[in-house]
C-alpha cells in the first residue's frame, strides 16, 4: 500500500486579520507580513512533492499558494474548491472586533446568537468581552459550535461542507495517485483538523491556526 500526502496550510495574514476584522467570505489581500508568512510556508514545503494543488475562489488563498507552488513545478493541476473557502460570518462580516464590542455594550446585538464568533477577538479584547458578560457567560459564548451569527454559518455548518470535502479528497487522491497541497482559510482548517485528527468540539474552539506553518496527513491508497 502507497501512501500519499495532504500538505495543509492557511493563508498570511490580511488587511483585514492586521485590522482585526471579521473577513469571512470577503476580499481581503495579504499584507507584506501575509506574503512573508506564505514564504515562510513555501519554504518549508520546497522538499516536498506536490501533485495537484486546491484552493478558495478568495485572493488570499490563491495568493498564498502561488508562493508555495514557486518551488514546484512538477503541480500540474490547480483547483478551486469552495467548501475549503472561511466561515461566512453574515452580518458580521467587515466588521471591526472592536466595532462588534461596542455592539454588545450597547445591547444591539443577541449574544448567544454569536457563537463561537469571540474566538477571532484579540486576548485583549476577548478580555473586554468577558467583563462586560461576566466569566461564565463568556465561556458559554466563546465555546459555542452549533449557533451562527445572523445570516452567516456556525462551526458545525462548516464542518459539514468540510466533511464533504475530505471525502471526496480522500477519493480523489487514491484515484489519482497524487500528492495535494491545500490552500485554506483558518475555520475552515480548523474543521478540517477536527475530522482528521478526530478531535472534540471543545478542543477545536480553542485551537489558534498559525500562518506560516502546514499540517501533514497521510493517506494510503
Amino acid at each position: 500500500m502507497v501512501k500519499y500526502n495532504i500538505y495543509l496550510f492557511r493563508h498570511g495574514q490580511t488587511k483585514f486579520n492586521r485590522e482585526h476584522r471579521f473577513t469571512g467570505w470577503r476580499e481581503s489581500k495579504l499584507t507584506a507580513l501575509g506574503t512573508k508568512q506564505a514564504r515562510i510556508v513555501a519554504r518549508k514545503l520546497k522538499n516536498k512533492k506536490i501533485d495537484v494543488a486546491f484552493q478558495s475562489k478568495l485572493s488570499r488563498s490563491k495568493d498564498t499558494l502561488k508562493e508555495v507552488l514557486k518551488f514546484h513545478p512538477e503541480c500540474r493541476r490547480i483547483i478551486i474548491d469552495n467548501k475549503i473557502i472561511e466561515r461566512d460570518y453574515g452580518d458580521l462580516d467587515g466588521m471591526s472586533h472592536e466595532e462588534f464590542i461596542k455592539k454588545i455594550g450597547n445591547q444591539e446585538l443577541d449574544l448567544l446568537r454569536h457563537g463561537d464568533a469571540i474566538e477571532n477577538l484579540s486576548k485583549e479584547n476577548m478580555k473586554k468581552v468577558e467583563k462586560f458578560l461576566g466569566e461564565e457567560e463568556f465561556k458559554l459564548i466563546h465555546r459555542g459550535y452549533d449557533v451562527p451569527p445572523p445570516n452567516g454559518e456556525s462551526f458545525a455548518d462548516v464542518e459539514k461542507r468540510v466533511s464533504k470535502f475530505i471525502i471526496f479528497l480522500k477519493n480523489y487522491i487514491k484515484k489519482n495517485k497524487v500528492n495535494v497541497a491545500i490552500s485554506a482559510h483558518g475555520n475552515s482548517i480548523r474543521l478540517f483538523r477536527k475530522i482528521m485528527e478526530k478531535k472534540s468540539k471543545s478542543e477545536v474552539v480553542k485551537w489558534k491556526i498559525p500562518y506560516d506553518t502546514y499540517f501533514h496527513y497521510v493517506v494510503d491508497a
